[in-house]
């Protein structure tokens, strides 16, 4: 992923929806809702972004939707309850590939759509970028920061949010498993639905994530087959592209020529078996390899 450059990726098939997927959202949403706004802070804490805002995924007519209303440092209301839709603008971006994304000089990129410049331009945003909370798998939320001025957006501004966002991550799943409400996503039904789901599933990759859901549902060990192993050059490769690092940045920041930083990237895609080096940074981050 470059910070100017984005690549089309295939959305992941939907999820049929079940009841307890719909309790679990109902309360993964409540949780996020809860904890965003202190988070919000510690993100312009750890960052020193002036604007940090986000907000938690839903499920409408349309499909997933993420709604922004949640906002510190802002100086007007023009992003306050926005509605991104996946693959439009940065946030779209961030719903339909689960990785992190950036944009260094918002009005002018052609990386992303522009449905929501209105709203941007009406709060002064020149960079901004966004890393979505996984929970269990699934985007349920979306982290944003950014800067009114011209300067860019670091690779280390972005590591750090990716930080808070896997803490939010992290406590939410917490809770979660705690919460006497969130019982019904174990019911058997529900498990019955999901064994289904892995069973009649002819693609690989989300084989393996459900498989992941059932093991920490049910407690018992997922019988998905071994994950891909990487090399250490490898992975500090994935590291940097999936901050947004591109082949030159990454070949001058592990002292390596380009085309080593290429093989090592093209090796990588042939062992996570995807086609581009923002899948398998983000296949990379779901098999546990970073």
């Amino acid at each position: 992923m470059n910070g100017n450059e984005l690549r089309s990726r295939r959305p992941s098939p939907a999820w049929p929806a079940t009841s307890a997927t719909v309790d679990e959202g109902l309360a993964t949403r409540r949780i996020i809702d809860e904890l965003l706004p202190e988070r919000l802070e510690r993100l312009r804490k750890v960052t020193g972004l002036p604007i940090a805002l986000g907000g938690t995924t839903r499920h409408g007519s349309a499909g997933l939707h993420l709604v922004l209303d949640r906002l510190t440092g802002n100086s007007g209301d023009a992003l306050r309850g926005l509605v991104v839709q996946p693959g439009k603008g940065l946030g779209g971006c961030v719903l339909r590939s689960r990785s992190p994304f950036r944009v260094n000089d918002y009005a002018s990129t052609m990386a992303i759509t522009h449905e929501y410049d209105p709203a941007v331009r009406q709060e002064g945003l020149t960079s901004v970028f966004a890393v979505p909370v996984l929970v269990r798998g699934e985007v349920r939320g979306v982290l944003y920061g950014a800067v009114r001025a011209g300067n860019p957006i670091g690779d280390r501004t972005v590591r750090s949010a990716l930080v808070v966002a896997e803490q939010l991550q992290s406590d939410v799943e917490g809770r979660l498993r705690r919460d006497p409400g969130h019982v019904a996503t174990r019911s058997r039904g529900a498990l019955a639905e999901l064994a289904a789901l892995i069973r009649d599933t002819t693609d690989p990759q989300l084989r393996t994530r459900l498989e992941r859901i059932q093991a920490d549902l049910t407690g018992e060990t997922s019988r998905a087959e071994p994950t891909a192993s990487l090399a250490p050059r490898e992975i500090d490769v994935l590291r940097l592209a999936e901050v947004g690092a591109s082949n030159l940045e990454i070949a001058a920041r592990l002292g390596l020529s380009l085309e080593t930083v290429k093989a090592y990237l093209r090796s990588a895609m042939r062992k996570l078996e995807v086609h581009n080096r923002t899948a398998a940074a983000h296949q990379a981050r779901l098999n546990g390899l970073l």
